[in-house]
């Protein structure tokens, strides 16, 4: 039986920030002080208010776009002017308490409607691709860096090909040539793909400073299997930068699938996503800068409210790492 003499990582960090919380919070949990640590900051406060939001309103999505009375498919002609080239009746684009954010020029399409949808699409997106990335990264990086020798240099000079590679073109090139597939699995699994070095370093750079402490030579001393130290020891103590990291990855991945989108090769229509809203506005958005303007504002809310949060966490639960 492994005997650990030292906290985890993750425990580490929050014991670190605990030393600003009121002494009533000794009896605490140590991801209840994390929550605590991100509530007492303003900036993390806000992203974590942003983040349940925007969550809440993608899982909500059929019922809230019902609520306001459309689907993201359906086309309401009266809402549109045929004289004016399809441009949206009304100011702002058509907001109306019958089109709460106004619709899209030509074909009349609710705008909250497709925009909650299309937070859906981009958020699956986003969390999907992260968890291959971070599960993919996480299991190369601890082998890599517990086991060393031939099987570190293997994923080493892996890691090190794949991040070599143009990856936005590359995206683009697999995107453009596999035409008859689910998109939103195809783009899940291209973006993790060419993602997962990045987190595995992160991992491995941890594995190699873990695998020499007192607490896994004892458990290597009393006989422990290796797979039993990889997920009693090394793994809880990786967990901290891995939650860390995997919080600041989610906006690199909304943008990424945005960007996939709005060059045309990822998703498609009819399926909605903020990134395919923007590339389908460009064409109006000197008549109608209403239908660019909201999608837009919803990308920029969802990134800056991860990135915020994923900092904020950072600083917490990685706190020697954040001031490296």
């Amino acid at each position: 039986m492994s005997t650990t003499t030292e906290p985890p990582a993750a425990a580490e960090g929050a014991a670190e920030a605990a030393a600003a919380v009121p002494a009533k919070a000794a009896g605490r949990g140590p991801w209840r002080l994390v929550l605590d640590q991100l509530w007492a900051r303003g900036s993390a406060r806000f992203g974590l208010i942003t983040v349940g939001v925007l969550l809440l309103a993608a899982a909500l999505a059929g019922p809230l776009s019902a609520l306001g009375g459309w689907t993201p498919e359906e086309f309401d002609k009266r809402a549109v002017d045929a004289y004016l080239g399809g441009m949206p009746r009304g100011d702002f684009g058509g907001i109306s308490t019958r089109h709460w954010l106004g619709v899209e020029p030509i074909t009349g399409r609710d705008l909250f409607a497709r925009v909650l949808h299309g937070g859906q699409v981009s958020l699956l997106i986003a969390f999907t691709a992260t968890a291959v990335v971070v599960v993919t990264g996480t299991l190369a990086g601890v082998a890599a860096g517990y086991f060393g020798g031939r099987t570190d240099a293997v994923l080493s000079r892996l890691m090190d090909l794949t991040m070599s590679f143009p990856s936005l073109i590359f995206m683009i090139a697999m995107m453009s040539v596999a035409k008859d597939v689910n998109r939103i699995l195809l783009i899940t699994l291209v973006i993790g793909l060419f993602t997962w070095p990045g987190i595995a370093r992160v991992v491995r750079g941890q594995t190699l400073s873990l695998k020499h402490r007192e607490y896994v030579e004892a458990a290597r001393v009393g006989g422990a299997r290796s797979w039993r130290i990889l997920t009693r020891e090394i793994l809880p103590n990786v967990s901290g930068p891995v939650i860390a990291y995997t919080t600041l990855l989610i906006p690199g991945m909304i943008a990424t699938e945005a960007a996939l989108s709005y060059l045309g090769v990822g998703v498609r229509p009819p399926t909605p996503s903020w990134g395919q809203m923007i590339a389908e506005s460009i064409v109006h958005y000197e008549t109608d800068p209403t239908y660019f303007l909201i999608p837009t504002a919803f990308l920029f809310l969802a990134v800056l409210a991860f990135t915020l949060l994923g900092d904020a966490l950072r600083d917490i639960l990685d706190p020697r790492g954040a001031r490296s």
